[in-house]
């Protein structure tokens, strides 16, 4: 008997994954979690029903949610993650050798715990000496913080259940606050596409442009995400993600990347009309 994992993307699509071995299927106190084995993805991590990344192409993702605000501020020292509690944003952020210090604040401790044992590919630098692990509600977290971040990443599931609090305008308005003078906010800004993550990428937007003087959106092709064409926000105190630019000290670094380049950079910038007409309303 073959084995598929499904998600539906709206009442009418549905995209499937053959699946070879059911690894992992634990109920935290916030979600349910489960991990797969799948012949053309590897192991896929999917909470509460939702496919949150696959082996195969996580790097898309993450690379462009960490890469691109480090190459328009080379010189970010201090990072904070919302979310991301598979690891994924943080292996990326650890190649930065002058990121002095990265705080991750996920709510669910299982998540991590599980994503340690079973997807060491994402969560291996989890333990690296300089990241901090706060097993607590981002919303809170930032609402009581002192610190003035360089730049806060929100690495979070769809805007419903435990992360649902980190779509809301007070969220946003605390983010701005424990940022620094030119802090850089990057977050997934979900896709437009399909009419409800439509609804729930213009309402982030808005709310963001309300605190942000730079409020922008940029996109990568996700294979295995709704629609495959998936946006991030990026919001600024300063910074003009395409006009500063800095692509000489970014390949400066020597990172080794699969997806993101100083050239591909600037196109995820170049939004369809579609999009733009979109925000604009």
């Amino acid at each position: 008997m073959e084995l598929w994992f499904s998600e539906l993307h709206t009442q009418n699509v549905k995209f499937s994954i053959k699946v070879d071995r059911h690894i992992v299927s634990q109920k935290s106190e916030f979600q349910k979690i489960d991990i797969f084995d799948t012949p053309e993805f590897g192991k896929v991590l999917v909470l509460d029903g939702y496919l949150m990344l696959t082996e195969r192409d996580e790097f898309i993702y993450h690379e462009m949610v960490s890469h691109v605000p480090l190459a328009v501020n080379p010189n970010i020292k201090k990072v904070l993650v919302i979310g991301g509690g598979d690891g994924g944003t943080v292996n990326q952020l650890v190649k930065y050798k002058n990121i002095e210090t990265i705080h991750m604040v996920e709510i669910d401790k299982l998540v991590v715990d599980l994503c340690r044992e079973h997807m060491p590919f994402v969560a291996g630098n989890l333990n690296n000496e300089r990241v901090s692990l706060f097993y607590e509600d981002g919303l809170k977290f930032v609402r009581q913080t002192k610190d003035k971040y360089d730049l806060i990443i929100v690495d979070s599931t769809d805007p419903f259940g435990p992360g649902e609090g980190l779509f809301t305008k007070e969220f946003y308005g605390n983010c701005y606050k424990a940022l620094a003078d030119d802090g850089i906010f990057v977050n997934q800004h979900e896709s437009i596409f399909y009419a409800e993550y439509a609804t729930a990428m213009k309402n982030a937007h808005s709310k963001i442009k309300s605190f942000f003087p730079v409020a922008l959106c940029y996109q990568a092709h996700i294979p295995t995400y709704p629609s495959g064409h998936w946006l991030f926000g990026f919001a600024s105190k300063k910074f003009e993600p395409c006009k500063d630019i800095q692509p000489a000290e970014w390949q400066n670094f020597g990172i080794k990347t699969k997806y993101y380049n100083p050239t591909l950079h600037l196109g995820a910038f170049a939004l369809p009309q579609y999009v733009r007409d979109a925000l604009r309303s």
